[in-house]
């Protein structure tokens, strides 16, 4: 029995009744690909790949990875090991590798959540959609909208890359050790069209964290040395908007006013 490493964030799924609707939710497929995160004991891959596909799990663990290296899946290449940290994995050459778009999967460490969210949704191509295991608090933020309290930077950053589906609850005691918290079940769908079109990345992750970074500021004030109130109000926005009333589009605008100052005349 392998004990769970605090410094890894491990909290292994173990409930069969909460691992089958994970998978009725996931519905895969004969042949499909995944690229799984912190597969763990392996609670998830196992039924992954009896269902016929084939996953690629990181895993930075060396105990559990060399544990499902020597599966029999392994050795027939239905399941690649990847020791690595996720966060330093990059996804594109798996993509590449795999030849086809990837299906990704994952049960999160807390205290990675957003930048793994982050690093797994930059891809613009080549994902099919993401199954993640995660604290309710992060799933609420991601699909919160303009006015709620906990809109915010990762809400605007999700949502410009992925449509959000929140879809069950999972309680503390179908870990083991259990989590403090309650987690929920999450599938995002990369956009076929990004909502925001050709506006620029970076500009649109400044404005935010600008926005957001103190958000009881006007953006008047919070976008100060970035974009002046004439450029605010050729966003078509009221630069005395504190970040939480923006909504997605609105942000899109101001990132395109960042990216081309001469919009602001």
């Amino acid at each position: 029995m392998h004990r769970a490493r605090r410094r890894f964030g491990q909290n292994f799924l173990h409930d069969p009744a909460i691992i089958e609707q994970m998978l009725t939710a996931i519905a895969p497929r004969t042949a499909e690909r995944f690229l799984e995160i912190g597969p763990g004991s392996g609670a998830l891959t196992q039924p992954l790949l009896a269902r016929g596909a084939q996953v690629m799990a990181i895993e930075v663990d060396r105990d559990l990875a060399a544990r499902l290296d020597q599966w029999d899946a392994a050795r027939s290449g239905a399941l690649q090991v990847i020791e690595a940290d996720a966060l330093s994995q990059p996804v594109a050459p798996l993509i590449e590798a795999a030849g086809q778009a990837l299906r990704v999967v994952g049960n999160l460490p807390y205290n990675l959540s957003t930048p793994l969210l982050f690093h797994l949704t930059a891809p613009a191509t080549g994902i099919h959609d993401l199954h993640l295991l995660l604290q309710r608090e992060v799933v609420d933020r991601m699909a919160a909208g303009p006015g709620s309290r906990i809109y915010g930077r990762l809400s605007v950053m999700i949502q410009a890359r992925c449509q959000i589906e929140p879809l069950f609850e999972v309680p503390p005691g179908a870990f083991s050790p259990p989590p403090q918290v309650t987690s929920r079940f999450v599938r995002l769908i990369p956009h076929a069209e990004p909502p925001l079109g050709d506006t620029d990345t970076q500009c649109l992750s400044r404005v935010v964290a600008a926005a957001f970074a103190q958000r009881r500021k006007t953006l008047r004030n919070a976008l100060r040395g970035l974009i002046d109130d004439a450029g605010i109000a050729a966003a078509g926005i009221d630069p005395g908007t504190r970040a939480e009333r923006i909504d997605l589009a609105g942000y899109g605008r101001l990132a395109r006013i960042l990216q081309h100052p001469s919009e602001q005349a």
